[in-house]
């Protein structure tokens, strides 16, 4: 099953509630998020889909309901092909969805990134903490309200904090933002840095 219109097919025959979702490269689906883990399961043992490729989750910000969105990217190494599925978070003040650490054990670490970034949990995951920031960090970063260049955070190590004399300062955002090229293959579009390279001693490029 390596075709796009194989997959629509098979997936819509089998669960009527999910839905196509535009997208510029790979077949993507809305799938409702009582049905996320059976569609996922059903991908990966009836449609070849057996690779977990990532997942992560879109804030579309404070003024929209739902706010949260999580993303799941499936390959076929046998058809080499991508599936995407997106799941809204029924929660936007406190969003979640259920873990599929049970399907694939690598979504630990994916769920793990989604959390500490995002503040969104995972129902079911086995060790749901921060995986990039410290214990008892105060933001998520991936937030569309936390700003580009970051906040002033004391740092959890006073020891390190005494002998460094440093804090998070805000600074220009380098090697960002990521930006992906609209249509074509997964590869193809895979996102590249923007020169942003500017600092308060070299002038900001002026844009193209």
């Amino acid at each position: 099953m390596t075709a796009t219109v194989e997959v629509a097919t098979f997936l819509t025959g089998r669960f009527p509630q999910i839905a196509a979702r535009p997208s510029g490269d790979c077949s993507a689906f809305n799938v409702p998020v009582a049905q996320v883990l059976e569609v996922l399961r059903c991908l990966r043992d009836e449609a070849g889909y057996d690779f977990l490729a990532d997942v992560t989750a879109i804030d579309w910000s404070a003024a929209k309901s739902p706010r949260f969105t999580v993303v799941w990217h499936l390959l076929s190494t046998a058809g080499h092909t991508y599936v995407r599925l997106a799941a809204d978070c029924a929660d936007d003040t406190h969003p979640s969805m259920p873990s599929a650490t049970g399907l694939w054990p690598g979504a630990n670490w994916h769920e793990r990134e989604t959390y500490d970034m995002f503040g969104l949990t995972f129902t079911g995951h086995p060790d749901l903490r921060r995986i990039l920031m410290w214990d008892g960090y105060p933001y998520f970063p991936l937030r569309k309200d936390f700003p580009l260049a970051g906040l002033d955070t004391a740092l959890p190590d006073l020891a390190v904090a005494d002998e460094t004399g440093a804090a998070v300062k805000p600074a220009p955002y380098m090697g960002g933002p990521f930006v992906a090229s609209p249509g074509g293959t997964v590869e193809a579009a895979e996102p590249r840095a923007k020169d942003q390279s500017w600092t308060e001693r070299r002038e900001k490029p002026k844009e193209a």
